[in-house]
Order: structure tokens, then sequence, then C-alpha cells
């Protein structure tokens, strides 16, 4: 696997430390689970996104749904197989898995549900009042009247 030195990027930048790990996490690609479950992330909205994620044969009390420090963890646990009889053929996965989604300032998550086997996890944008832009109006102020001009002539 390559390795990439990304100090030149963040010789000039304060509080970028994040994003160095986000990177990290992107080109770890040899991990073998990281193709399952199957997911998609979908922008909805101007602010408004959705990841949905393939988790047949998982119920609802199987999942958990979990942010904390801007990270979306989504852990499935796989149910026992010993109730369900003898298997001639297994060929459905149903084992357990864990998706961690990095998600950006001020993403917070709006619900969730679970409709025939695929997850939906809703997400929102949503800025403080306090940060968003805000117009500031000028106010005008009343101009002054001109001094009034000396008419008169200097006596001769």
């Amino acid at each position: 696997m390559r390795t990439f030195d990304l100090s030149p990027l963040f010789r000039s930048t304060v509080g970028f430390d994040h994003l160095t790990a986000a990177l990290d996490a992107a080109l770890q690609l040899n991990d073998a689970s990281v193709s399952y479950p199957p997911y998609n992330i979908e922008k909805i909205g101007e602010d408004a996104y959705r990841v949905s994620i393939a988790v047949a044969g998982f119920g609802a009390d199987d999942i958990e749904i979990i942010t904390n420090e801007g990270v979306l963890v989504v852990k499935g646990r796989a149910k026992s197989d010993e109730d369900k009889g003898t298997y001639l053929y297994h060929g459905i996965a149903s084992r357990a898995f864990e998706r961690r989604f990095q998600l950006a300032d001020y993403i917070r998550v709006t619900g969730a549900r679970l409709e025939n086997g695929m997850l939906s996890v809703e997400m929102a944008r949503q800025v403080p009042e306090a940060l968003k832009p805000r117009r500031i109006p000028i106010a005008a102020v009343a101009a002054k009247p001109a001094p009034a001009q000396l008419t008169e002539k200097a006596a001769a």
C-alpha cells in the first residue's frame, strides 16, 4: 500500500488535524470488511442527506445507531442461528458489522427507519443562528444644514 506524506499541506494550517485522520481512514482500502454491508449516500435536499444501508435479515432490535463527536456509527449484531434449523446451504450473510461515517460540521441525525431490509438514516445541516451570515443595516445620518454664507459686501 502506498503511503502519502501530507505534512506539506498542514504546515500553514491550524486546527485541521481531524482532516488527517479522515484521510488516513479513507486510504485504508485493504480491509476485507469495507464492502459489507453495502450502502448509499444521497443528497436529498440543499442541506439534507440520507445514508441507506442494506441490512437484510436484521431487525430494528439488532441495529444500533450512535453519533458522537462528528462520527455516525451503525452497528449490527448477528442473530443466533441455533433456533433456525439445519442449513443445507447458508448463503445469506447476517454477520455482525460496524459502519462509520465522518460527519461534517453541524450535520445532525434527524431520524432513522428500517423498511424492506433497508436502513435509512436521515441527516440535515443545522447551522446555529449565531453562525449564520447576517445583514447589518446601515443607519442613515441626517445631513447637517450648510453654514449660512455671508452675502454682505465689505464697506468701501
